[in-house]
Formats: structure tokens, C-alpha cells, sequence
């Protein structure tokens, strides 16, 4: 009688340590431009506005190659990205127990550009009967800022993420003596879709082909960039520049190997570099790749004519901006996670009642 009494003491412990557990679990499932991207996050020290992700993983699967050439995202990419967000959202559940209300499913900004997203969505709820929701520009951006950039330097910074479908980013400025405004600024242009775009339907051409290409469409990704900055004017005076995104990480990672801290200085000297080096020699990240695991996972990640579209964009940016080498310029590495990160915060019903 002792020992079933026992068992059952320990059971019902069990029972309630493993609820406990879970109600301190969120997990995220982001269906970007470029690939789709899984993360758990621990909320256990939410008091004091800290966070541990338990896991953060990516699965490469393009979704957006089709917007640039008809607006639409391809069937095929949306029944693989539909296969993907379903194993992984079975894996969230499995292997680390997250309650099924606590995982959330969004789309970023750049998927969103699609026409058919209503497709995408029926697809992700038949799947896994959970709704998808949309993260526009504007508050995407806003969630980067507030994860990529240190509070303390707020007024004197931007951010800017290039991201596979786009780039956005902005800043904060005081207004009215203490209410902070946030100001957008954002880009129909991305690694995914600048490579598209310069494509269109030929896909083979060859690199020399698609250098001299994407050459021509410089003016026109210039000129997009100097829009992009005069709906915002006042961004151009900020003196520093916390960026992020694939094309920010792959450069960084190719340049200097895994970055070491959350915030990573760099000039734009060093992309001149890294730029003339994807143009001219790339056989040397390939030989690179052979023994750096870091260096590898970005090859995986990008071919060479993605990469290139990304240094374009990310070169363009930065010497459209006056006085750039005057300017504090970082990689914020965490930035992968930052928006997401707020989002599954700001959503959570349970996080909300602990503020």
C-alpha cells in the first residue's frame, strides 16, 4: 500500500513538474524568403526581461523565387515549405514538449509580398490546423530594432536587415519630450529576389553572364535605395548601424569567421573586399569550406550569384549613406531571432499576465 501510495506521490509530481515545464515553453516557426527557421524559447526569467532559446535550427527552403518573376509563390515551394513546417512542428511538440498553444506559425514581410499568401495559409492550417499570420515591414523592423540594437543607443542608431524577400529596418526618434517613434524604412528588394529579378526566366546563364547583368541593374537598386532612405530622412544622420540578415551574416561569416559577440564592428572596407573576392575568387571560400564548418554552412546556404546579390544590396546601402566611414558599423548576431523572439513574447497570452 506504502509503495503504490508512493508511486503515486512521484507520479503526480511528474505530472505536475512536466506541466510547469511546458508553461515556461514558446516555440516559433518562421516561413522566411530564403529558408524556414525554428525556434524554443525559455521564459522562465521573463521578470527580468531575459530570454534562453532552448533550440534554434533552419531547414533551406526558397519560397519566394516566384515573386519576382509573376508575383506568385510556386505551388511546388508552397507544398515543400508546408512538409517542412509540419515536420518541424511535430519535432517542437516531440522532442521538446512545447504546448501546442504556445507554438506560433508567421510568415515574414518578404513572403508577404505574394499575391497567393491565402494559399500558403489554407496550406499551413489543413496541415497543422494552426493559423499563419503575416509580419509587415513596419513591424517587423520595429521587433529587429528592439532585439538588434542595445537600448542605450536607440537615438543614435538605425538597423537595417536584408533579408531573402526584402530589406527594412528604420530607427527611433523622441518626440514631444519622452514618446519614441519608430520610423520605417524598407526595400522591395532582397537576396532571393534581386538574384530573380536579374534572371527573370533564364536560369543558366553562366556567372560571367550574371555579373554583367546584375552590373546593369546597379542603378536601379541604387536609386530604390535613395528612395528608401528619403521616406525616412533623418536615418541618414544616425552615426551607428546595427544590421542583419542572411546576406549581413554571410558576409561576416566569410570575412572573419563565426562571429564571437552580439554585436560585431566591421567597416565598409571590408565589403569592398568580400565583394571583389565573390566576383573574382570565389575558389577561395570554397577551399575555406573544406575546414571551416562555419564557412561551409554558408555555401550551403547561398549559391554564388545569391551571395553576390546580397553584398550588392548590403555595398549599396551602406555608401548611400553620408559620411560612412565616420559611422559605427555592426553585425548584430542575433539578430536572426530578435523579431521572432518579440513576436512569440508580445503573442503569449501567458507572458503578457507575468508583465
Amino acid at each position: 500500500m506504502k509503495n503504490t501510495l508512493l508511486k503515486g506521490i512521484m507520479l503526480l509530481t511528474f505530472v505536475m513538474f512536466s506541466l510547469s515545464s511546458n508553461a515556461q515553453l514558446f516555440a516559433g516557426i518562421e516561413i522566411g524568403s530564403k529558408g524556414i527557421k525554428m525556434s524554443v524559447l525559455d521564459v522562465d526569467n521573463i521578470k527580468k526581461g531575459s530570454y534562453f532559446i532552448k533550440g534554434f535550427w533552419t531547414e533551406n527552403i526558397g519560397i519566394a523565387k516566384g515573386i519576382a518573376i509573376d508575383g506568385n509563390l510556386a505551388k511546388e515551394d508552397i507544398d515543400n515549405a508546408a512538409a517542412v513546417v509540419l515536420s518541424n512542428y511535430m519535432k517542437i511538440k516531440k522532442e521538446f514538449n512545447v504546448l501546442d498553444e504556445n507554438i506560433f506559425i508567421v510568415g515574414s514581410s518578404g513572403v508577404a509580398m505574394a499575391k497567393n499568401t491565402n494559399e500558403l495559409i489554407d496550406k499551413i492550417k489543413t496541415s497543422t490546423n494552426k493559423d499563419l499570420d503575416f509580419i509587415d515591414a513596419q513591424t517587423e523592423a520595429k521587433m529587429l530594432l528592439k532585439g538588434c540594437v542595445p537600448p542605450v543607443d536607440y537615438i543614435n542608431s538605425m538597423v537595417l536587415d536584408i533579408g531573402g524577400g526584402n530589406t527594412k529596418g528604420g530607427y527611433v526618434d523622441v518626440r514631444n519630450g519622452n514618446v519614441f517613434v519608430f520610423f520605417p524604412v524598407s526595400l522591395n528588394y532582397g537576396t532571393v529576389t534581386l538574384t530573380e529579378t536579374v534572371l527573370k526566366k533564364t536560369k543558366d546563364l553562366t556567372l560571367g553572364e550574371y555579373n554583367e547583368k546584375s552590373f546593369g541593374f546597379l542603378p536601379v537598386l541604387r536609386k530604390q535605395i535613395d528612395l528608401m532612405y528619403a521616406t525616412s530622412p533623418l536615418v541618414l544622420e544616425k552615426e551607428k548601424v546595427f544590421m542583419s540578415g542572411g546576406a549581413v551574416w554571410a558576409f561576416y561569416t566569410l570575412v572573419n569567421g563565426a562571429a564571437k559577440k552580439n554585436f560585431n564592428e566591421f567597416k565598409l572596407e571590408n565589403v569592398i573586399y568580400y565583394d571583389a573576392l565573390l566576383k573574382n575568387n570565389f575558389k577561395i571560400f570554397e577551399e575555406m569550406a573544406k575546414t571551416d564548418t562555419e564557412v561551409e554552412a554558408v555555401l550551403k546556404t547561398y549559391s554564388q550569384k545569391h551571395l553576390i546579390s546580397g553584398s550588392n544590396i548590403l555595398q549599396a546601402c551602406l555608401e548611400a549613406l553620408p559620411n560612412i566611414n565616420d559611422k559605427k558599423l555592426y553585425f548584430a548576431r542575433e539578430g536572426k531571432v530578435a523579431w521572432l523572439v518579440s513576436y512569440i513574447t508580445d503573442k503569449s497570452k501567458r507572458v503578457k499576465q507575468v508583465y
